[in-house]
C-alpha cells in the first residue's frame, strides 16, 4: 500500500469509527449466532477457542486491578487455556474482592458491552475498541504463548478491520459478540464442576475473602452470564431489520 493509499484508509477507518455502520443483513446476525453456539457446544471446538475467553477473563482480574488502585504486575495465558494475572496491594478490602471477582463476568460483560455497541451500528468502532483493549493487555503479558494468543486475535481484528469488506468486519463483530455472550456460561459450569479439585478457585478466594460460600460466588458468576446472554441477544437482534 502506497503512503498516499494508506493515508486515505487510515482517514476512512477515523470517519467511521465516528460514524455508524449501516445494519448487516439478519441472516448474518444469525449466523454467526449460531457458529458461536456450535464453537462453544463442542468439546474440540471449545478447547481451541476457549483461549479467547481466557484473554477476556484475565483481562477482567487486569482492568479491575488497575481501576482499585491495585499495580499489575504480569499476565500470563497458557496452552491449557488456563491463565493467571499477578497484582500487588492490600491482600485483602474491596479492591482486592472487586479484582477476585472480575474474571468469571468479564466475558459476559464484554459480550454486552459489543451487543449495545453492535445494536447502534458502532461496528467499527467495536473493533478498533478491542485492539487497543488487546495492546493495554499486551504490555503485561510475560509469557511467549501468552504474547502469541495476544498477538493472533488482535492481528485477525486488525486485518479484518483495515483490509475486509463492511459485510466481513460485520461478520466478525456480530460473532465476537455472540461467541463471548455464549461462552461466559460454560466456564461458570466447569468452575464448579472442578472446584474440588481445585481449592484456589477465584470462587473459593472469595469465599476466603468475604466470608461467603464459594457456590454463592459461582451462582452470582452464573446470573451475571446468563443475564448478559439475554439482554445482549436481544440488543444484538433488536438493531437489524428481521426481513
Amino acid at each position: 500500500m502506497h503512503s498516499a493509499e494508506f493515508v486515505e484508509h487510515g482517514s476512512s477507518i477515523v470517519d467511521r469509527l465516528t460514524t455508524t455502520q449501516s445494519a448487516p443483513p439478519w441472516q448474518l446476525v444469525i449466523v454467526t449466532g449460531v457458529i458461536a453456539l456450535l464453537l462453544v457446544a463442542f468439546r474440540p471446538t471449545w478447547r481451541l477457542v476457549r483461549n479467547v475467553v481466557t484473554i477476556a477473563h484475565e483481562g477482567g482480574h487486569a482492568f479491575t486491578a488497575l481501576l482499585t488502585g491495585r499495580r499489575l504486575n504480569s499476565i500470563r495465558l497458557h496452552s491449557d487455556t488456563s491463565g493467571l494475572t499477578v497484582s500487588s496491594g492490600k491482600p485483602y478490602g474491596l479492591g482486592m474482592i472487586l479484582t477476585s471477582a472480575a474474571g468469571y463476568p468479564a466475558p459476559a460483560l464484554l459480550g454486552l458491552a459489543y451487543a449495545g455497541l453492535l445494536g447502534a451500528h458502532r461496528i467499527t468502532l467495536m473493533l478498533w475498541l478491542t485492539i487497543a483493549l488487546l495492546l493495554v493487555l499486551l504490555v503485561k503479558v510475560r509469557n511467549w504463548y501468552g504474547l502469541l494468543s495476544i498477538f493472533v486475535v488482535g492481528g485477525v481484528l486488525f486485518a479484518v478491520s483495515w483490509f475486509g469488506t463492511d459485510e466481513t468486519q460485520a461478520g466478525l463483530a456480530y460473532f465476537a459478540a455472540w461467541f463471548l455472550l455464549l461462552a461466559a456460561v460454560r466456564p461458570v459450569i466447569e468452575l464448579q464442576r472442578n472446584r474440588r479439585h481445585e481449592p484456589n478457585s477465584d470462587a473459593d478466594q472469595l469465599a476466603h475473602l468475604t466470608h461467603i460460600p464459594g457456590l454463592v460466588w459461582v451462582v452470582v458468576f452464573g446470573l451475571v452470564a446468563l443475564g448478559s446472554l439475554v439482554l445482549g441477544a436481544r440488543l444484538l437482534l433488536a438493531g437489524v431489520p428481521l426481513r
